[in-house]
């Protein structure tokens, strides 16, 4: 069975390549024994002939199957060889971007150089409690196995975290211990976790430094042993360290810095407690500067600085000490710039007064000319004398360099000691997990001492690893009963013997105590006692001051320049003497060598030996032996602490972590192959893998070998035993039954078998494909022809058809043509002959015509003639007639012309006139009258000129009469004429003159006229135009309104979404409130468990036995908060119990919530004090009339008492009040708003005079109260009670009288008076003095005075407090509206003038519904006080009905007098049963014991009506009701919460009581709604529930208490119902194949992963669906609200998604495509439950949306564009981080199956880039929805339920 047979064509190998380190070909035919080249295709495309080695003859190695790539495990490869490990890592590193790989029990961790989302507390909570195969690899996987086998094996674990500078290794051992911190917690108070947490930035800042490779670089290893007690909580830790790289301290290479706390000091050099350092920027000091990067980017080192001394703080270092570091670690700064200057070659000297000396010597408190001698001066001591040297400037700079390297040596080891200090703990350490952080294998260009002793510890940490590995094999194989053959491996024994034996390497030891050795001498040495001698150890050809030695990872070559100096650490004895002197109290600490330092938290020893920690630090201290102790090397004290380390890991389990770098300039995800060779080769995993394949690496179960490869048996080979059919198939299938073993329950096979199975069964699938494929085809092709056949059947029968009705058609087309033939030559003949006889007919026509017109023409001229003569004839005549008539109208004419012309010439004058001219143009003057109206001012003068015009008219008419009468007397007489000639002269030069006016006012007439016209003209324009514009604006218009519509329909829509988004966010605002308020719940229900717990431990611890029941106060708990009633505090508790509840708080409160509850508890308090005071105020009224009826001597005693105490009580409530007054007075002077408050201001005034009044008021009621107060005590000093039962005052009214006092001294006063008087009144005989009654009857005077007074003064009281208080609010709102005023004001100036308006509308609108909103809440609160107060008239008048009844009975005096008064309770008669139960107050303890404590739910759920308990506790609160004792209905109430809360914590895990109880508890919250007589809640009532509503107690305040404790109840079973369902989800949901042969089985290497095949004790889906119909037929049972079994389903479901999701999102193994459809099928039962159980509408389907689309992502295509868009939109439910995180895990189970691209990956990502989702990756499974209780009432008569004998209830009664 030779391996040549793996090597055929098309088989896949790895070839060398100086590039790639190893390169992938295929083969291009198959190999032959004997062939020396094989023919190999590379990826690249390329084809090459690869030569085979003619010595060795060793084939490449053979690639394993894609399937197998990727894997967790690299023990599961089949092929186990270096370029397979390789390959591996870089898949899951680079495409699936996963850091973690096992390597059977080794974690590889590769540094990805970035922030990954995997280490937060949710990953911390998935891989708590998971077995280590279960889930991806991290290293919290290794920490959870370290502390799960520390718990089960009861033995001490370790964690070995090795790799090179830069690869993570501090930060994997960070996150270890976080994950021990976060999973165990503390044993105590201290916060032990948190301390261990807090001493990384301290060693990181004072033992980390910048390096070429890493910026955060671990100069030092250390060893961490965190302890635990017995229940495995971190009780402390203790740190170890090794050799500190203390070179650093004073040289630093180039691109490297110091200890980052040297810049953390300089950065911070500005601080004031700093200033006394003088220190500078870090490029001043010669030890900071000489790398030239003093800055790191990214790293603020100020804050760094202030991280480190707030965890020194929390480690308990002072403040002095933390200085006292600061001033050591300057003072080593200025040392370093502390220079010399040569004398001679021999001799040096200091400059005088040399600054960086005098600092350093300031700081450090020595003296200043001591330390400059001795820097420059060196002591020899010989066997007589001793001589004092000086010494060169290179040796004063080397002794100055080696003194700032062992000072910083020592004040680390201080820092360490003081660290452990702190971290130690006085509890007995049970066991530990121990984290080493130790440098890995190293080799550079130039390699020293350094690289000697960390690749020494790396030789001793390989041995112990292979031994480890080896055995852990060795008893695996035992464990199967495999035959167990010694693997060969590398021992490196050898190496370690060549380093530490006796003439080993660390002869240097022996080198270094010899007076003349030297680096030379001592490399000789080597050279003769180890070349040629020991294979291992070499000499370099070139060199002789170098050898090299063999290590297990590689060849190094060391120099042997510098190893004596740094093996003696040589520091000069008197340089340290002078620091031991110092005057620096801290400094000599650091260098005692007999006595332990002080501790800086001033803790005592802890009694454990200290462990070796950095060299030069002596383990004893005898005086004798200090010298010695000191010249002891630093190889000799590293040899010993790593013997120390390795006996400690010896006797620890331990665990190993690998870290790899990836490359060195520190790129992200970027994976340098040679780089990463050389690590897996010197870190030992490769030599895990050698082992691991010598032996059996791949390991199947048998059920799981046969499930994979059950495709290669055949029917007959299956058997029912698994096991033997296994067996059958293997010995046929590989014929060397060496190559595999049998084992108890796993197949163990060697390397390249299951390969080589995997090739059998993908061949096997390949054949069965193609004959699928054969078969599919051949049926598809028979179908094609079948269907080809068909239709080319029907093409021919078409065909057919078509030809036939082709030839019919031409049948009838030649019928047709034939017959339109004949009738178109029919048809041409017949037109022929009809054109004949019509061109006939025509012919005749026209003849016969013309004859006849002939002849009518004739007849027709005739006819004429005749007439023409008629008519000539005619007209002759009328001619001369007209002739004659002519010239008769002619004679006429002309008679009638001349009297025309006599008539013309007076129209003539008159038409000169204006009258006749406005008759004539009278139809002009209407046309114009609209003008002349505009002009009517421009007519003013032309209508003056016209009226003078008609004057003179007038005038002249007058004077031509006169002148015509004139003429005719003239013509009568010449004189008369004469004379008249000159006046006739002047007439007509006025009538000329007239005639010239007559004509101007024509003229102005025209010119108006065409004025009018023009106006006219305009004014039809004007019109026009606004015609014009009327049109466009009724367009306009037309559009605006179209716009506004169309904008309304916006608005509606928008509002309509943003109401719908308002609604959506106030729903997410209310759950999210409730979610507040319940996690409050829970944290309160938390802190009170923990404070019970501690109560319970301080009972115990003191021995106290417990106390009796406490009584208190009748109505202390009506002026308590909602919270009273749920605990029973004394009042007596110790302040320190309370003061220690904070500190267990975890869960941040939500103040706004916090700060509502206590508003609205405040609104109630203060409602309810009004009521109290209002019932007090009655209750007084009925006290005082019971006084006067009974008037009983022994009562009047404490009636003074009684007056005593209220006068008292009166007198410190009149001086609160004139102080609140005072306040107020000052508020409203300083503090109101200047427009309000200012002095002359109406407000103002009025304050001031109602308050100045009111405290002129107050002082007259004070010195009245004064004077009645001595007036009394006057009056109780002459009384004196004889009998001593006499001076006894009521209980009752003394009690609720004290009761009222609000402060503490106000009660202690009125109770040290009241003895007093009962002492002085024992002495006294009140009768003796009383003997005459006058006495008594000046005290009834003055007491009467007294009430009239007090009555008084509680009225003004009342009214004055009103009247303060509606003024404090007055002013509050007026600065509140002024505020809003203002805001307003300002907000309105800075929007445009368009949007003020709509701003001041919209600020109007929202005032008036604030305002209705306020008047609508004080209407329904005094709606509600109406209710109350109704009530308690009720109360009122039974009570005033009861004492009048009682003041009827007929009692004797004697019978008052002697006996107190009892009330005798009269039976009343019910007709039926009223639905109350009554019990003794004696019984109730009982009642709640039976009823609660000791009840068994499942008897109560089985045999009798649901929710029965909370029916009885409501029956019996009812009858307390009604016997209106509120102290009853307290208790009760109180009992019942507090029993419940009893019982829960007892039996807190059973799902049936909590269930129950919550049932239980709602019930009877919806009992106290649907009785409490509100009308929201009587609406379903009958009317005779109505008739069973309580009458005189409002619960509202306990229904609150009782909701807060169902939800308590109900988180409490979420809790339980989670602890049972969470070992179920994995193995039901995921591991389990609910379709059988559905997903195969891949191998798992070496870490046991959990079975997905279904074994006897593993859960299946089934399980899962059982144990759901558990909880919902027990819910059911119980009673529970249908709404409430929905929520609680919800919840369930989301539970169980959450959970699948976040472990299918940390298993690689369980993202393929057939998982995902084994979840769909899992999620459609679970959805199938939901409808069997009528639960679809509860929202629980919802809740699985993530794991649905999740599957759904894992079957969906992933390859193209279009495929990542629909993933974009399928997985709306998922965040971006589980999208990636998905794809990236996705495994195909199957070769046919392809991975996801990585390009694929990255579109994702660029079209989830603007997704705004929570950055977190896993889900919140301990998330817990609000819970509601919506109000169901119930449909039970309380009078027909039945109280069953098995409840032991026999004590209660039927009312």
């Amino acid at each position: 069975f030779s391996g040549s047979i793996y090597y055929i064509k098309f088989a896949r190998v790895w070839i060398p390549d100086p590039e790639e380190v190893w390169k992938s070909a295929e083969l291009l035919k198959d190999y032959k024994p004997g062939d020396k080249v094989l023919l190999l295709h590379l990826e690249e495309g390329k084809d090459l002939e690869y030569r085979l080695d003619p010595k060795t003859k060793e084939l490449p190695h053979l690639r394993n199957p894609d399937i197998l790539v990727g894997e967790n495990d690299l023990t599961a490869l089949s092929y186990l060889h270096e370029p397979a490990v390789l390959h591996n890592l870089r898949v899951r590193f680079i495409d699936s971007k996963l850091i973690y790989t096992y390597c059977g029990i080794v974690l590889v961790a590769i540094n990805p150089y970035e922030q990954l989302p995997i280490y937060g507390e949710d990953i911390i909570n998935a891989y708590s409690g998971q077995n280590m195969g279960d889930m991806d690899p991290h290293i919290f996987a290794v920490a959870e196995e370290a502390y799960k086998q520390m718990a089960r094996d009861e033995r001490n674990q370790s964690i070995i975290v090795s790799g090179e500078s830069g690869a993570g290794k501090t930060v994997s051992a960070k996150y270890a211990m976080r994950y021990f911190a976060t999973v165990s917690g503390s044993a105590s108070e201290a916060n032990v976790e948190e301390k261990v947490l807090a001493s990384n930035p301290i060693m990181e800042s004072i033992g980390n430094a910048k390096t070429t490779r890493n910026d955060n670089s671990s100069r030092f290893g250390k060893y961490i042993e965190i302890g635990f007690d017995k229940r495995y909580r971190i009780i402390g830790a203790n740190m170890r360290t090794y050799l500190l790289e203390k070179s650093r301290v004073v040289f630093q290479a180039e691109e490297e810095r110091n200890y980052h706390i040297f810049y953390q000091l300089c950065a911070s050099a500005k601080l004031p407690e700093f200033k006394m350092l003088r220190l500078g920027n870090a490029d001043h000091f010669h030890y900071t500067k000489q790398g030239g990067s003093p800055v790191i980017e990214g790293i603020d080192d100020a804050k760094e600085m202030a991280h480190t001394r707030q965890a020194c703080t929390l480690l308990g270092i002072s403040e002095n000490y933390q200085m006292g570091i600061f001033r050591i670690l300057a003072g080593i700064l200025h040392l370093g710039n502390v220079g010399f200057t040569s004398r001679d070659s021999d001799s040096c000297t200091i400059p005088p007064k040399h600054e960086p000396l005098s600092i350093f010597c300031d700081l450090m408190g020595v003296d200043y000319e001591e330390m400059c001698h001795w820097l420059c001066h060196r002591k020899l001591a010989t066997a007589t004398e001793t001589y004092i040297k000086p010494i060169s400037k290179l040796q004063a700079t080397n002794a100055r360099d080696a003194l700032a390297k062992h000072i910083y040596a020592k004040l680390f080891n201080w820092i360490v000691d003081h660290v452990n200090q702190a971290l130690h703990s006085a509890v007995k350490q049970h066991s530990f997990i121990g984290v080493l952080d130790i440098y890995g294998f190293e080799t550079f260009e130039i390699n020293s001492f350094e690289q000697f002793c960390i690749n020494y510890a790396n030789e001793k940490l390989q041995q112990q690893f292979n031994l480890r590995l080896l055995l852990l094999e060795a008893m695996d194989y035992l464990k199967k009963q495999i035959p167990w053959t010694l693997i060969d491996f590398y021992d490196n024994q050898p190496c370690i013997n060549l380093i530490e034996s006796k003439l080993g390497i660390l002869l240097l030891d022996e080198e270094c105590k010899m007076p003349k050795g030297t680096d030379d001498t001592w490399a000789q040495k080597l050279y003769n006692t180890h070349l040629n001698k020991c294979a291992l150890f070499e000499k370099p050809r070139l060199s002789n001051k170098a050898f090299i030695i063999q290590h297990f990872a590689d060849k190094v070559e060391y120099q042997c320049e510098g190893f004596l100096e740094k093996n003696k650490d040589t520091v000069y004895e008197e340089q340290i003497k002078v620091l031991k002197s110092s005057k620096f109290k801290m400094l000599p600490e650091l260098f005692q060598d007999d006595e332990k330092a002080i501790s800086p938290t001033s803790a005592t020893s802890s009694g454990r030996t200290p462990l070796t920690r950095i060299p030069a630090k002596p383990t004893k201290g005898r005086p004798g032996q200090t010298a010695k102790e000191h010249k002891k090397t630093v190889g000799h004290q590293f040899r010993n602490s790593l013997h120390l380390l390795m006996e400690t890991l010896n006797a620890t389990t331990p665990h190993y972590v690998r870290c790899i770098k990836p490359n060195d300039f520190k790129f992200p995800f970027t994976f340098d192959e040679k780089r990463a060779v050389q690590q897996l080769r010197a870190c030992g995993v490769l030599e895990t893998i050698r082992i691991s394949a010598a032996g059996f690496p791949s390991r199947w179960t048998y059920q799981e070998f046969f499930s994979r490869y059950r495709v290669l048996m055949k029917q007959k080979d299956v058997l029912s035993d698994r096991k033997q059919t296994c067996k059958n198939v293997l010995e046929n299938l590989i014929p060397d039954k060496d190559k595999y073993q049998f084992g108890k329950t796993k197949i163990f096979f060697r390397a390249g078998q299951v390969a080589y199975l995997e090739k059998l069964r993908a061949d096997k699938l390949r054949a069965a494909c193609i004959r699928i494929q054969k078969t599919i085809r051949g049926w598809l092709q028979r179908k094609k022809y079948l269907r080809m056949r068909k239709a080319a059947i029907t093409v021919q029968r078409y065909v057919r058809g078509y030809q036939a009705r082709c030839y019919a058609k031409f049948l009838r087309r030649t019928k047709a043509a034939t017959i339109i033939q004949k009738y178109w030559r029919m048809y041409v003949v017949h037109r022929k002959y009809k054109s004949k006889r019509a061109a006939t007919i025509v012919l005749q026509s026209y003849l016969r015509g013309y004859l006849a017109r002939n002849r009518y023409r004739k007849i027709l001229r005739d006819h004429k003639a005749v007439i023409i003569q008629k008519w000539v004839r005619g007209w002759l005549a009328r001619t001369y007639y007209k002739r004659s008539l002519h010239a008769i109208i002619y004679l006429q004419c002309c008679i009638r012309r001349m009297i025309a012309k006599r008539e013309l010439k007076k129209l003539k004058i008159e038409a000169r006139s204006v009258e006749r001219y406005k008759k004539l143009h009278i139809g002009m003057e209407n046309k114009i009258m609209q003008l002349q109206r505009k002009v009517d001012e421009q007519n003013k003068d032309y209508k003056c000129l016209m009226e003078k015009l008609t004057n003179l008219e007038g005038i002249y008419n007058s004077e031509t009469e006169k002148l015509r009468s004139d003429l005719e007397r003239l013509q009568l007489s010449e004189e008369e004429a004469k004379v008249a000639t000159g006046r006739v002269l002047s007439l007509q030069e006025e009538v000329a003159k007239l005639r010239k006016d007559l004509e101007q006012t024509r003229s102005e007439k025209k010119s108006i006229e065409e004025r009018a016209d023009r106006y006219k003209q305009e004014t039809e324009q004007v019109v026009s135009t606004l015609k014009e514009e009327n049109t466009l604006l009724k367009q306009e218009k037309e559009a605006l309104n179209h716009l506004i519509v169309e904008q309304a329909k916006e608005m509606t829509e928008t509002m309509e979404k943003k109401l719908v988004e308002e609604t959506k966010q106030l729903e997410l605002d209310l759950n999210d409130e409730r979610l507040r308020y319940q996690n409050l719940l829970n944290e309160f229900s938390r802190l009170e468990e923990r404070y019970d717990d501690l109560k319970e431990e301080m009972t115990v611890m003191l021995n106290v036995p417990k106390p009796g029941h406490k009584r208190t106060d009748s109505t202390h708990s009506s002026n308590e908060s909602e919270y009273t009633f749920s605990t029973e505090i004394a009042e007596t508790e110790d302040i320190p119990l309370r003061t220690e509840e904070p500190s267990e708080k975890k869960v941040p409160l939500d103040m706004s919530l916090f700060l509502k509850l206590q508003k609205r508890v405040t609104e109630l308090e203060q409602e309810k004090q009004v009521m109290q005071d209002e019932l007090d105020r009655k209750e007084e009224q009925v006290l005082r009339s019971k006084a006067k009826e009974e008037e009983r001597p022994q009562i009047r005693g404490a009636e003074l008492e009684y007056e005593s105490l209220k006068r008292q009580e009166l007198e410190s409530e009149n001086k609160k009040l004139k102080n609140e007054l005072n306040e107020l007075r000052k508020a409203l002077s300083e503090k109101s708003a200047p427009e309000v408050t200012a002095p002359g201001a109406p407000a103002y005034r009025v304050l001031m005079e109602q308050l100045t009044s009111v405290s002129e008021e107050l002082d007259v009621r004070k010195e009245e109260v004064l004077i009645l107060r001595s007036q009394l005590v006057s009056q109780k000093e002459a009384i004196q009670p004889k009998d001593d039962k006499n001076t006894m005052t009521d209980a009752t009214v003394l009690l609720e009288d004290v009761q009222k006092m609000k402060d503490k001294g106000e009660i202690a006063q009125a109770y040290i008076g009241l003895k007093e008087t009962n002492r002085r009144s024992s002495a006294m005989d009140y009768h003796e003095l009383n003997e005459d009654g006058e006495l008594w009857l000046v005290y009834e005077g003055l007491k009467q005075a007294n009430r009239l007074l007090e009555s008084q003064l509680q009225s003004q009281k009342r009214s004055h407090e009103n009247e303060a208080e509606a003024l404090r609010g007055e002013i509050q709102n007026l600065k509140e509206e002024n505020n809003r005023q203002q805001q307003l004001l300002a907000q309105n100036l800075q929007l445009p003038p368009e949007a003020r308006i709509e701003a001041s509308l919209q600020h109007e609108i929202t005032r008036l519904t604030n305002e209705n909103l306020d008047l609508m809440e004080q209407l329904e609160k005094q709606d509600k006080t109406v209710r109350k107060l109704k009530k308690q008239l009720k109360v009122f008048a039974k009570k005033i009905g009861e004492l009048e009844v009682g003041q009827m009975e007929n009692i004797s005096p004697g019978q008052i007098i002697d006996e107190p008064i009892r009330p005798v309770n009269i039976p009343r008669k019910e007709k039926d049963f009223q639905g109350m139960l009554e019990y003794k107050k004696e019984d109730e303890q009982k009642l709640v014991k039976n009823l609660i404590l000791e009840l068994k739910p499942r008897g109560v759920a089985v045999n009798l009506i649901p929710g029965l308990p909370a029916y009885i506790l409501f029956m019996c609160v009812r009858h307390a009701d009604y016997l209106n004792d509120d102290q009853k209905v307290r208790s009760l109430l109180t009992s019942t919460i507090n029993s419940i809360k009893k019982v829960l914590k007892k039996r807190g895990d059973d799902f049936e009581t909590v269930s129950f109880w919550l049932s239980n508890t709602c019930r009877f919250l919806h009992c106290l709604k649907q009785y409490s007589g509100e009308e929201g809640f009587m609406k379903h009532n009958t009317s005779r529930q109505n008739e069973h509503c309580l009458t005189n107690f409002d619960l509202a305040e306990y229904r609150q208490v009782l909701s807060d404790l169902a939800i308590q109840i109900y988180q409490q079973l979420v809790r339980v119902l989670e602890n049972i369902l969470q070992p179920m989800i994995v193995s039901g949901m995921l591991e389990h194949e609910t379709i059988q042969g559905v997903s195969g089985v891949k191998p798992t290497g070496l870490r046991k992963r959990t079975s997905s095949i279904a074994d006897e004790g593993t859960y299946t889906l089934d399980s899962i669906l059982r144990q759901l119909s558990s909880f919902h037929s027990v819910m059911c049972q119980h009673g529970m609200d249908p709404e409430l079994i929905k929520q609680v389903a919800k919840q369930m479901f989301y539970i169980v998604g959450a959970i699948t999701l976040n472990n299918l999102l940390l298993r690689k193994d369980m993202c393929s495509w057939s998982k995902g459809m084994q979840i769909r099928y899992n999620v459609s039962q679970l959805e199938e439950w939901l409808r069997d159980k009528n639960l679809m509408n509860s929202g629980a389907k919802e809740t699985l949306e993530p794991l649905i689309q999740a599957a759904q992502l894992l079957q969906v295509k992933k390859k193209t564009d279009d495929d990542a868009e629909a993933i974009c939109s399928m997985c709306n439910a998922l965040t971006t981080a589980q999208i990636v995180k998905v794809l990236n895990l996705y495994t195909p189970v199957n070769e046919f199956e392809e991975r996801v691209s990585v390009s694929f990956i990255r579109t994702i990502q660029m079209r989830l880039r603007d997704r705004k989702d929570s950055p977190q990756l896993l889900m919140d499974a301990k998330h817990i929805f609000p819970v509601t209780f919506p109000f169901n009432p119930s449909s039970l008569a309380l009078e027909t339920i039945q109280i069953p004998a098995s409840l032991g209830l026999g004590f209660i009664s039927r009312v």
